[in-house]
């Protein structure tokens, strides 16, 4: 699955430092813009590779809720 979302980046001493938007606590850094697209898309793998879900004993629902800001 393909998933898109927002780099927001800044340089610092030289590196470039960056966070995804839309996934709170998934930032990183690199030498080059470059390499922070490669850091940040393996930092957010990684998140959710080590996310477990709890095992739930019913069956949980699902409902698709409009918020208006």
């Amino acid at each position: 699955m393909k998933r898109v979302f927002t780099l927001e980046y800044w340089q610092d001493e030289g590196w470039y430092v960056g966070r995804l938007k839309e996934v709170p606590g998934v930032f990183s850094q690199g030498e080059s813009l470059a390499e922070l697209e490669e850091n940040i898309c393996e930092a957010y793998k990684l998140m959710m590779e080590t996310e477990t879900l709890p095992k739930l004993s019913v069956q949980p629902k699902e409902k698709e809720v409009h918020i208006t800001l």
